[in-house]
């Protein structure tokens, strides 16, 4: 029988992971803003070592995000944090820019490499370019649908990734919008000059379309500028057999903007999925008390979905 697919989550602390570990998660992603993109907390180096340790007493894997849009200044030092990230003990770096697997194929050759693109990693022609230069996994684009995925795990020998709940980023700008907004305003009105310039916002703040009023779209600044997330919740839970039925090797849930109390239901539900498929193919009934228990906390504001698995396919 095949590997177990992998149950992968972000972390925003180190009591997180242990609350998550425990629920069921066996990999994380973790890693600091100046290298990564749209993180729930802040490890810099010291902090992703100790992650490691504790991940590794538990036979559960870290990988650190070194996805951001990188700059002249980062990329200078880059090689002294992907030789930190290979002392740390890390079991993979992500990675969307060419400079960070150059410098990690000198610096750290034997770490694995996991190419994700964001909205761009959507055919396995591009995959196996980026395997052939030394990527090991492939980390799909969100739009794409059921078909695209089997296809792109049929024609690669790269590891791929799905990311199966939680929201997903629809805009982002290098700009802090929110913030620039908020500093214009306090010229006007003083009472809004205690809102911080440079912190992260992250809770409370909206984008809602005026045809569709009904429904809100999270905003989410931080360091690395403005993030416009999607207005409902990816939920494969119900279908998730399908994607193990072709051996995807890792299943993304993204942590963001929810509680561990969320998460922590979240990857519960799905590690029961997960085993009780893998105990029986032939027999495996879903449950639909994975599902309640999800929904229990579910923000009614949010819809839970099958984002684009099921429609017509948008490149």
């Amino acid at each position: 029988m095949a590997t177990k697919p992998e149950l992968l989550i972000d972390a925003a602390s180190l009591a997180d992971m242990e609350r998550l570990i425990a629920a069921g998660a066996n990999a994380f992603v973790v890693g600091e803003s100046r290298y990564g993109m749209r993180l729930p907390g802040e490890f810099d180096l010291p902090m992703i070592a100790e992650a490691v340790k504790l991940a590794h007493l538990h036979d559960v894997k870290v990988y650190a995000a070194v996805n951001n849009v990188m700059d002249n200044a980062t990329v200078d030092t880059l090689p002294s944090y992907i030789r930190g990230l290979a002392q740390a003990g890390v079991d993979g770096i992500i990675f969307g820019d060419p400079a960070v697997l150059m410098v990690a194929r000198i610096e750290a050759p034997g770490l694995k490499l996991h190419w994700n693109a964001e909205m761009t990693s959507t055919n396995y022609a591009t995959a196996n370019y980026w395997g052939r230069r030394g990527a090991t996994r492939f980390i799909l684009a969100r739009e794409l649908n059921m078909d695209q995925v089997l296809d792109a795990k049929a024609n690669t020998e790269l590891e791929v990734q799905v990311q199966v709940h939680g929201l997903t980023n629809i805009y982002h700008s290098k700009r802090p919008l929110v913030h620039n907004y908020f500093d214009h305003q306090a010229k006007d009105q003083p009472e809004l000059s205690d809102i911080p310039i440079h912190g992260k916002i992250e809770d409370g703040l909206y984008l809602v379309e005026t045809e569709r009023p009904d429904e809100r779209y999270p905003i989410y600044e931080d360091a690395n500028g403005t993030h416009i997330m999607s207005s409902d919740d990816l939920c494969m839970i119900e279908n998730l057999h399908e994607l193990m039925e072709v051996n995807i090797d890792s299943f993304r849930i993204e942590g963001l903007l929810k509680s561990i109390a969320y998460n922590e239901a979240v990857v519960r539900a799905y590690r029961a999925a997960i085993d009780a498929y893998y105990a029986d193919p032939e027999g495996y009934e879903f449950n639909e008390e994975w599902l309640d228990s999800i929904r229990e906390l579910q923000d009614p504001s949010r819809e839970l979905s099958y984002g684009f698995f099921y429609k017509e396919q948008v490149y």
